[in-house]
C-alpha cells in the first residue's frame, strides 16, 4: 500500500517538473516564483538560459516516468534520493542570493522533504 502511494507520488512530481521545464518556454516570466531576485525575466538571455533549464527539468520528469513504466520501486526511489539533491540546490542558490525564505524553505525546502520521503517510501517497500 505504501509503495503505490509512493509510486503515485512519484508520477506526480513528475508531471509537475515537466510541467515547470514546459513553463519556461510559454510563460518565462514566471521564473520570478523561484525566488532568486531581480530575475531578469524580459531579458532574451535570459529566456535562452530558462529554455536550458526547461529542457533539463523536462527530461528530469520523464526520467521519472521511465521509471515508473520500466523500473522496479527500489530503482525509482534510488532516483528519487539522488534527484532530492536538485530541490535542495535550489534551495541553497536561493538562500545565497538573498532570496525569500518562503521561496527557501516553502517550495525548494518542501519539494526536498516529499522527495526524501518519497524515496523512504519507495526503498522500504
Amino acid at each position: 500500500m505504501l509503495s503505490n502511494i509512493a509510486t503515485v507520488l512519484a508520477g506526480l512530481i513528475g508531471a509537475g517538473i515537466i510541467f515547470m521545464g514546459a513553463r519556461a518556454f510559454w510563460a518565462p516570466q514566471a521564473a520570478v516564483g523561484f525566488g532568486i531576485p531581480d530575475t531578469p525575466t524580459e531579458d532574451r538571455s535570459f529566456h535562452a538560459w530558462l529554455s536550458v533549464k526547461g529542457v533539463r527539468d523536462i527530461a528530469s520528469g520523464l526520467f521519472i516516468f521511465i521509471l515508473l513504466a520500466g523500473g522496479t520501486t527500489h530503482l525509482l526511489g534510488w532516483f528519487m534520493l539522488a534527484a532530492s539533491a536538485i530541490p535542495v540546490g535550489d534551495a541553497v542558490i536561493v538562500l545565497r542570493s538573498n532570496g525569500p525564505k518562503a521561496a527557501v524553505y516553502g517550495i525548494h525546502g518542501a519539494t526536498a522533504v516529499v522527495m526524501l520521503a518519497i524515496s523512504a517510501l519507495l526503498l522500504i517497500a
